[in-house]
This record gives C-alpha cells, sequence and structure tokens, in this order.
C-alpha cells in the first residue's frame, strides 16, 4: 500500500513540476499580432540570408509586432520577433542589427541572434516565431 502512494506522490510531483514552453516566451510587453509570410531568398533584398551568420530585418508592415530578424544560424534560420523583449512598442523599441547580435536602442540590451537570449542582461528572451525552409523559400508564421 505504502509504495502504491509513494508512486503516485512522485508521478505527481514529476508532473506538476513541468512547465510548458509556451510560459518562457510570454512577454507583457509585445501584443502577438498573427503573420504568415514568404520569402524568396534568390531575391537581391533577402540573399544575404543565404549565408551564415547573415541577418535581415523585415518592417512591422510585413510581419511581428514591430517588425521581425531572421538569421542564417549555419544552414538553420530563426526568425524573432523585433522589438525589443523588455520594452513596450515606442520610436526606438525596434532592435537593431549588430553582426551576430541584436541591440535595442532604447536600453542598450544585446541579444544574441543564435538563441534569442540576452547576451547582457534582461528579463525576457527575444520571442521566436515558427519558420519553414523549402529550397531557397522561407515561410515564417506564428
Amino acid at each position: 500500500m505504502f509504495r502504491k502512494i509513494f508512486g503516485f506522490l512522485i508521478i505527481t510531483l514529476f508532473f506538476v513540476s513541468c512547465e510548458g514552453d509556451n510560459t518562457r516566451i510570454r512577454n507583457p510587453y509585445v501584443p502577438n499580432y498573427p503573420f504568415n509570410i514568404t520569402i524568396d531568398m534568390n531575391l537581391p533584398l533577402y540573399s544575404s540570408l543565404l549565408y551564415p551568420s547573415n541577418a535581415v530585418s523585415i518592417p512591422p508592415t510585413l510581419a511581428g509586432a514591430n517588425g521581425i530578424i531572421i538569421f542564417n544560424a549555419g544552414g538553420n534560420y530563426r526568425v524573432y520577433e523585433a522589438n525589443c523583449p523588455n520594452q513596450t512598442i515606442t520610436s526606438c523599441s525596434r532592435l537593431e542589427i549588430n553582426g551576430i547580435r541584436a541591440v535595442c536602442p532604447c536600453d542598450e540590451l544585446e541579444y544574441s541572434l543564435f538563441t534569442g537570449l540576452p547576451v547582457t542582461e534582461g528579463e525576457y528572451a527575444m520571442i521566436p516565431y515558427r519558420i519553414e525552409r523549402n529550397g531557397n523559400v522561407l515561410r515564417v508564421w506564428n
């Protein structure tokens, strides 16, 4: 009897302690606007994405709350919201690409484009979006 109760408690604690991945990216500063875009990397505007460690910024009129950043992490593409993760949307809260990092002009916080995590400090990481590659065409959505 004791073994059954003990086993039940262990299993219950295991499930209670598990945390879903969505809690990691909930961010009170950035609204979630739905979008679905296609990026053709054969076009000159996006051709730099064919090479590792290059990033392209897409304006908010096409995707995201304040635009998006697409990054080639060695053949694996990453897409992030272009709004500073720790700022509400303002005139200075759009991230700027600086090599393999994104910098927030409001507070000078830096984020890795490989991981989306803050390099310096900051409560929130960059918000990732879904991406699918078919040859030289990328489909990005949330």
